[in-house]
């Protein structure tokens, strides 16, 4: 039986192999959601029967002892903070789009948007950040300095200031107001 009669884009897919997609990834209508976990399983994941893509697609499993394991499906498109290699044992947090359609099985599977390894000095987070900087819960403000680098994901500067847009926060201490203020070291813009 052929697949090819829907028209609906994996999520995990980029642009490139799924033009039906028309340009509907990276949008402010995603809600990130994050988990913590310790990796337990790395393995290879072939989400279709196109052998361009075969070991191009990882199934990352991350297990949290009060909320179970989760596998992260990650893809070609997927960020990695710092662009840190991830191993079996590291401690890391996986950001997913919960608006997005997912499959019901256990454990959970959800297609990693980022991926950041955890670092005693140093906080991630990725949500959509109004024109006054505040992320879209109001739990965070971003005041930018001089030395806050502002780049796209693929290292290059990013010429614009990064109001109304996803944004990959990283970032140290935060005040004790609400919403906590920070001033970040980095910000990745996710276009």
């Amino acid at each position: 039986m052929d697949n090819n009669q829907f028209t609906c884009c994996p999520y995990y897919m980029s642009r490139a192999i799924c033009p039906s997609c028309n340009g509907k990834l990276g949008n402010s209508s995603q809600k990130f959601t994050a988990f913590s976990g310790t990796v337990t399983r790395i393995e290879d994941l072939n989400p279709g029967q196109n052998d361009a893509s075969a070991g191009c697609y990882k199934l990352m499993s991350v297990e949290n002892k009060n909320r179970g394991p989760v596998n992260f499906v990650i893809s070609p498109g997927t960020y990695f903070v710092d662009h840190e290699v991830v191993e079996l044992g590291d401690e890391v947090t996986g950001f997913y789009d919960s608006n997005a359609p997912t499959i019901l099985i256990y454990p959970p599977q959800y297609p990693a948007i980022v991926m950041a390894k955890n670092t005693e000095y140093q906080n991630i987070t990725v949500d959509y950040f109004n024109n006054d900087l505040v992320s879209s819960d109001g739990n965070l403000k971003l005041n930018i300095s001089l030395a806050t680098e502002v780049i796209l994901t693929n290292d290059q500067f990013f010429s614009k200031y990064p109001r109304n847009r996803n944004l990959i926060v990283v970032y140290g201490p935060t005040t004790k107001s609400i919403p906590a203020q920070t001033t970040p070291y980095k910000i990745i813009v996710l276009c």
